[in-house]
C-alpha cells in the first residue's frame, strides 16, 4: 500500500485552532495563483500583442507598397506613351513630307535624282537622335534612296516582312520587328509608309528606321538611370514583339509571352491596365501598367519588380520587428524572471507558513501539555484515592465470595459491575490526565479491526451502519491496544449519540508519511485512522472545543467530557495525534495518526499451568507494604484467604529496616530471611517509595521476588526498569493470583519450596 504524502493545504484541524486564532492572527492570504494568472497573462499579451501589430503593420505595408508601385508604374507609363506618340507623329510627319517629296515619280525617276533626293532625305532624317536612316524603296522593294549611303547599294527587302505587309495594306507593318539594318548593321526598327502611283496603285515604301538604343537610353532616365532600379519599361508592338527594352534586354528579339495578362489584354484590344505577371525577359514577377500609342499599333509598358517590392517590405519589416521586438524580449525577460521570482517567494511562502503552522502547533501543544499538567496534578491526587477505595471493595467483594455468602451473590454482582465502571471512570481520568500506563505493543490492525467489529457495533446501537475499509497494505503501528478500544469506543459512542435516526459509521486506515517542510508537528511513518459519521456535525464554536477535558454539549447524566480528551491524551502519549473536521450537516472526522512500528513483535504464548506442581504448591511468606490502612487490611485478609502469611507495614522506610534487620540476622545465626516475596504499593510518604525500596531490595538480595502497585504511568515507566513486577491500579484480583501462584512455581523449580521454610 503506497503512503500518502500529508498536504498543508488541506490538514486537518487541530484541537487548538480556536486558541491559536486568539494567540496568532490570520496572516493575510497571499494569492499567488492569480499573481502567477496576472503575470503569465502580461506575458501572453506582451507576446501576442507585438506578434499581432507587427502582423497588421507588416501587411498594411506591404498593401501600401504595393499601390505605391502601381501609382508609380502608373504615372511612368504615362510619361512614356506620351514621349512615343511624339516620336511616332513625328516620324509619320517625315514620313509624309518624303512621300510628298517623291510624288509623281516612278523608280527610274527616282533613280535619276537619287543625289537632290538623298541631300533632301538627308537633311530631313539627320536631325533626330532616334532616326537611324530614311530610306525609300521601290515597287520590288529595291532601294532607291538612303540619307546613309550614297549611291544606294543595291538593297532589296521585297521579301521583308513589313515590306510585304505595306504593300498588302496591313496596319500592323507599319512598325516592323527589331532587326539589323543592312547598311549599318546596327540594331534598328522601322515605321513605314506606302507610296502610290498616280494611278493608285502600290508603288514603293518610305521607311524611317528608329534606334532602340535611343528608346533604352530615354527609359533609363526615366527610371532614375540605375540598371539595378525596380522597375522596367518595354515598348512592344501590338502583337507582342518586343522594340525596346530596359533594362536591357538580350540581342536576340524577344516577344511578350502570348498566355500572359498583357498579351490577353492586347488581344482584347484595351488601350491601357494594369496587370500582374511572369516577365519572359528577366523571369520576374511584374506589376505591370501599360498604355496604347496612339492610334499606332504599339503599346508602352512599365513593370515594377516584385522581388524589389518583396526585398524593401522585408528590410522594412527586419527593423519594425528590430524596433517592436527589441523591447519586448527584454519585456519578456522581466515577466519571465518575475514568474521565478514569484515561484521562489511562494515557496519561501509556504515554507514559512509550514514552520509558522508547526510553531503554532507546538506552542498550542504546549499550552495544552501544561494544562494537562495541572489537570493531571488535581485528577492524580483524585484517582489514586479513589484506586485505594476501589481496591478495597474489590477486595472485600472477593473475600465475601471465597467465604461464602448465600444469598447475597446478586448483590455482589452489581458491586463488581459499579467496580468495572468505576475502574473505567478511573482510567479515563488517568488517561486524560496522561497517568494512565500504557502497554505498548505491536497491532497490526487488518487483523485486530476485524476482532472489534461486534464490540463497535454494540457501541453504535442497531440504527448505525458500520462500514470497514482496510487495506491489506496498513503498516503495523505500536500502541496500546486497549487504550485504542476505549479511543475508538468513545468516538463511536459520541458518533451513535449524534446521529439518533440512524446513519453510517466508516472506519479506514491508510499509511500517511509527513516531511519536515509540511508543516506537520509529526515527521516519519504514521498509520491515519480515520472514522467518520453522518451525523449532524459540530458548530465552530464546539469544533473548537471538542478535544478540551470535561467539555461536553450532551445533557446532563449523558456524558462526562472525558471521551475525545482521551482519544486526543492517547495519541499524543503514543507518539502521534488527533484531529478532527466537522461541520453542521456534514458529519464528522476523526483522524487517528499512530506511529508505525518498527518491526513486529511476537506474541508472548500464555505458560501452562504445570499439573505436577498445581496441587503441591504452598503459601507464600509476603511482606505487604501499603501506607492505605483499609487497603492494607482488605489486601491482607485476602492473601491469608489465599493461603498466604502476611507481614504489613505502612511505609517503605520500615519495610526496608526490617528487610536489613532479616538479612543481618540471617549473616550472624544462618536463619533464611522470613519474606519470599515483597508486595508494595510505590506512592507513598516518607524518604522511601516503593521503587526505593525495590532498588535498595536488589542491593540486599537479588532473588528476592518483588511486586510493585501503582496508579501513575510514570513510576510504571520507572519501575519497570528496576527489572520488577508491576501491576497498575487498580488491578484483578485473579491477575495478582496469577502472578504469585507463579512466583511460587518459580521457588518450587529453584528448590526453595514454600514448604520447606515452613517446616524450618
Amino acid at each position: 500500500m503506497t503512503p500518502k504524502r500529508f498536504d498543508p493545504h488541506r490538514a486537518s484541524r487541530l484541537s487548538t485552532d480556536g486558541q491559536d486564532e486568539a494567540v496568532f492572527p490570520a496572516v493575510p492570504e497571499q494569492n499567488f495563483q492569480i499573481r502567477r494568472m496576472t503575470l503569465i497573462a502580461l506575458l501572453v499579451a506582451a507576446i501576442v500583442l507585438p506578434c499581432l501589430y507587427v502582423a497588421i503593420m507588416a501587411f498594411s505595408d506591404l498593401r501600401t507598397r504595393e499601390a505605391d508601385a502601381t501609382n508609380m508604374t502608373l504615372r511612368t507609363v504615362r510619361v512614356a506613351e506620351e514621349h512615343a506618340l511624339k516620336v511616332f507623329d513625328m516620324n509619320e510627319t517625315l514620313d509624309t513630307r518624303i512621300v510628298d517629296l517623291t510624288e509623281g515619280l516612278d523608280d527610274d525617276g527616282i533613280r535619276a535624282r537619287e543625289a537632290a533626293i538623298h541631300r533632301k532625305v538627308r537633311t530631313m532624317g539627320g536631325g533626330y537622335p532616334q532616326v537611324a536612316a530614311v530610306s525609300i524603296f521601290g515597287r520590288d522593294g529595291a532601294l532607291l534612296v538612303s540619307s546613309r549611303v550614297y549611291p544606294a547599294p543595291p538593297v532589296s527587302i521585297g521579301e521583308r516582312e513589313d515590306f510585304v505587309g505595306l504593300r498588302d495594306g496591313h496596319d500592323l507593318e507599319h512598325v516592323s520587328k527589331v532587326m539589323t539594318g543592312h547598311v549599318a548593321g546596327e540594331q534598328v526598327f522601322n515605321t513605314g509608309v506606302e507610296r502610290r502611283a498616280p494611278d493608285g496603285t502600290f508603288a514603293g515604301v518610305v521607311s524611317v528606321a528608329l534606334r532602340p538604343s535611343y528608346f533604352d537610353a530615354f527609359y533609363r532616365e526615366l527610371l532614375g538611370g540605375n540598371d539595378g532600379a525596380p522597375m522596367t519599361m518595354s515598348l512592344v508592338r501590338s502583337d507582342g514583339a518586343v522594340l525596346a527594352h530596359y533594362p536591357r534586354r538580350p540581342r536576340e528579339p524577344a516577344t511578350v509571352a502570348p498566355d500572359s495578362p498583357f498579351a490577353e489584354a492586347m488581344n482584347q484590344g484595351r488601350r491601357a491596365g494594369v496587370a500582374r505577371m511572369r516577365s519572359n525577359l528577366d523571369g520576374d514577377n511584374m506589376i505591370v501598367a501599360f498604355r496604347h500609342v496612339g492610334s499606332y499599333p504599339v503599346y508602352v509598358m512599365c513593370g515594377y519588380r516584385a522581388s524589389a517590392m518583396w526585398a524593401a517590405w522585408y528590410r522594412h519589416l527586419a527593423v519594425l520587428i528590430l524596433s517592436i521586438f527589441t523591447p519586448s524580449v527584454a519585456l519578456w525577460c522581466v515577466i519571465w524572471l518575475s514568474l521565478r521570482r514569484l515561484s521562489a517567494e511562494e515557496e519561501a511562502w509556504e515554507r514559512w507558513q509550514a514552520e509558522a503552522s508547526m510553531r503554532r502547533s507546538i506552542e498550542s501543544a504546549y499550552r495544552q501539555s501544561r494544562k494537562m499538567e495541572a489537570l493531571g496534578t488535581l485528577v492524580g491526587s483524585v484517582a489514586h484515592d479513589f484506586n485505594n477505595l476501589l481496591m478495597i471493595l474489590a477486595a472485600n467483594v472477593q473475600i465475601a465470595r471465597r467465604r461464602g455468602a448465600p444469598g447475597l451473590d446478586r448483590e455482589l454482582s452489581a458491586m463488581e459491575r459499579a467496580l468495572k465502571s468505576g475502574q473505567s471512570l478511573t482510567r479515563q481520568l488517568l488517561g486524560v490526565a496522561r497517568k494512565q500506563p500504557l502497554r505498548n505493543e505491536t497491532v497490526a490492525l487488518e487483523r485486530w479491526l476485524p476482532a472489534c467489529r461486534d464490540l463497535l457495533r454494540a457501541s453504535l446501537g442497531a440504527k448505525v451502519s458500520l462500514v470497514m475499509d482496510i487495506g491489506a497494505g496498513v503498516w503495523p503501528m505500536r500502541v496500546d491496544v486497549a487504550e485504542l478500544e476505549l479511543a475508538l469506543i468513545n468516538i463511536a459512542v459520541n458518533a451513535r449519540d449524534a446521529m439518533p435516526n440512524g446513519g453510517r459509521f466508516t472506519v479506514r486506515a491508510t499509511n500517511i508519511t509527513f516531511r519536515h517542510e509540511d508543516g506537520f508537528p509529526l515527521t516519519g511513518d504514521f498509520v491515519q485512522v480515520s472514522l467518520e459519521d453522518t451525523g449532524a456535525g459540530m458548530a465552530p464554536e464546539v469544533l473548537a472545543r471538542a478535544f478540551e477535558p470535561l467539555f461536553t454539549t450532551k445533557a446532563k447524566g449523558m456524558g462526562t467530557g472525558l471521551g475525545l480528551p482521551q482519544v486526543f491524551a492517547f495519541c499524543e502519549r503514543s507518539g502521534g495525534l488527533a484531529a478532527i473536521d466537522s461541520a453542521v450537516g456534514a458529519g464528522t472526522s476523526v483522524r487517528l495518526y499512530l506511529p508505525r512500528a518498527s518491526e513486529e513483535s511476537a506474541v508472548d504464548t500464555p505458560v501452562e499451568t504445570d499439573a505436577e506442581h498445581q496441587g503441591a504448591l504452598h503459601g507464600l511468606r509476603i511482606l505487604l507494604v501499603e501506607d492505605n490502612e483499609e487497603v492494607a487490611a482488605g489486601t491482607e485478609a485476602l492473601l491469608q484467604m489465599m493461603g498466604h502469611q502476611v507481614t504489613c507495614v505502612f511505609n517503605a522506610d520500615m519495610a526496608l529496616r526490617l528487610l536489613r534487620d532479616a538479612y543481618a540476622q540471617r549473616a550472624r545465626t544462618g536463619e533464611p530471611v522470613p519474606f519470599e516475596l515483597v508486595l508494595s504499593d510505590i506512592h507513598m510518604p516518607g524518604a522511601l517509595n516503593g521503587i526505593d525500596l525495590a532498588e535498595a531490595i536488589r542491593t540486599l538480595d537479588v532473588t528476592l521476588p518483588v511486586i510493585l502497585v501503582t496508579g501513575y504511568a510514570e513510576e510504571l515507566d520507572r519501575a519497570r526498569h528496576v527489572n520488577v513486577r508491576v501491576l497498575s491500579k487498580p488491578f484483578d484480583i485473579a491477575l495478582l493470583e496469577s502472578l504469585l501462584q507463579g512466583i511460587q512455581r518459580e521457588l518450587v523449580q529453584t528448590g526453595l519450596d514454600p514448604a520447606t521454610h515452613h517446616a524450618q
